[in-house]
C-alpha cells in the first residue's frame, strides 16, 4: 500500500484508521518515502514515516510488516551520494522507529554521482543490517540495467525491483523499454500511481466535483481516450461486482512483468475498494488494452 497521502490529504488519526483496516485484510506491505509530505504547505518531508513509525510503535507490529521507504527526493537530502545516503538513513530510521528498512529505494537517479558509490555504500549498510535489500525508482532502463551490471561485476548489493510510473493512462516507457529489462533479469515491478492519480476509480468524469487533493491532476486524463477506458472498467466491474478501482489494478497485475501496484487509501472506504483482487480474463485485459491504447 502506498502512504503519500498520509500527513497530506490524511492526518495521523485518519491514517491509523486506513493502516489498521489495512493490516485487518491481511496486508503487510508498506511502502512511503523521506520526503512525504514536504509538498504540503507547511511540511518539511517526513511526515509519512513519522506516521507510520507512530502506528507501529503503538500496535508493536513491527516485525509483520515489509516496510520500504526512499532517499534522494527530499529537498534537504537530495542525491545517492554516500554521505547523503547515510544521513538520510537514518533520519528515516528515526521517524519510523525501527533499527532497519526491508526495501531502501533509490527514489530517483542521479545522473552525477558515480553508480559504483551508491552500490557500495548500499552493501555497507547491508552488511550493518540497516538494510535488506535495494531497489530502484525512476531509473530509465538503460541506467537500471547499467546498475544491476555493475553489481555483478563487482560483486555488490543489487537492485531486487523497480518502481515507476504505470497505468492504464501511461503506459510508456514501461511497456516499451522498463518491462523488458525487469523479466530479463527475473525482477519486481511495483509500479506507483497504479491509479492514474485516482481517475481510474471512476469517480473524475468531469461531471462531477469531488472533493479531492488529486482533482485536479486526476482531470489531465479526461479525453477520449480516458473516457472511453472508464467505460470498460465500468463494464468489467459490473461483470466481477468488484469496484473500477480494484479492476484497474487487476489489469496491471495481469502483465506478467508486474509483482504488485502500489495504490493509496486516505479513507477505510477507498482502502475496501483497492484491497479487492480481481482476476481477469484475456478477453477483459484485450478490452482494457484497446481502449487504452494512445
Amino acid at each position: 500500500m502506498g502512504t503519500n497521502v498520509f500527513g497530506w490529504s490524511a492526518d495521523q488519526e485518519q491514517s491509523f484508521k486506513v493502516l489498521d483496516a489495512y493490516v485487518t485484510h491481511g496486508g503487510n506491505f508498506l511502502d512511503t518515502a523521506d520526503n512525504y509530505s514536504q509538498w504540503k504547505e507547511g511540511n518539511t518531508g517526513g511526515e509519512s514515516e513519522t506516521i507510520i513509525g507512530n502506528w507501529m510503535k503503538a500496535r508493536g507490529n513491527r516485525d509483520k510488516i515489509v516496510l520500504a521507504t526512499k532517499v534522494a527526493k527530499l529537498s534537504t537530502r537530495r542525491g545517492l551520494s554516500p554521505d547523503n545516503i547515510k544521513a538520510a538513513l537514518n533520519d528515516s530510521l528515526s521517524r519510523l522507529q525501527t533499527d532497519y528498512i526491508d526495501i531502501y529505494y533509490s527514489h530517483e537517479d542521479d545522473l552525477v554521482v558515480p553508480t559504483i558509490d551508491t552500490l557500495v555504500t548500499y552493501t555497507e549498510l547491508i552488511k550493518e543490517g540497516k538494510i535488506r535489500y535495494i531497489a530502484a525508482s525512476q531509473h530509465k532502463a538503460d541506467r537500471f540495467e547499467q546498475a544491476l551490471l555493475i553489481s555483478k561485476r563487482n560483486n555488490l548489493a543489487s537492485y531486487i525491483a523497480l518502481q515507476d510510473h504505470y497505468n492504464l493512462m501511461v503506459r510508456d516507457p514501461f511497456e516499451s523499454e522498463q518491462a523488458q529489462v525487469v523479466i530479463k533479469h527475473n525482477l519486481s515491478a511495483l509500479p506507483f500511481y497504479g491509479l492514474a492519480k485516482g481517475f481510474l476509480t471512476g469517480k473524475y468524469r468531469g461531471v462531477n466535483t469531488v472533493n479531492s487533493v488529486r482533482s485536479t491532476s486526476a482531470s489531465e486524463y479526461l479525453d477520449q481516450v480516458g473516457l472511453s477506458t472508464l467505460t470498460v472498467l465500468d463494464e468489467i466491474a459490473k461483470e466481477h461486482k468488484a469496484a473500477v478501482a480494484a479492476i484497474a489494478l487487476a489489469w496491471l497485475r495481469s502483465n506478467n512483468a508486474i509483482s504488485t501496484p502500489i495504490a493509496s487509501a486516505r479513507t477505510v472506504e477507498q482502502l475496501d475498494e483497492i484491497i479487492q483482487i480481481v482476476n481477469l480474463s484475456k478477453e477483459q485485459v484485450d478490452r482494457l488494452n484497446i481502449a487504452s491504447k494512445r
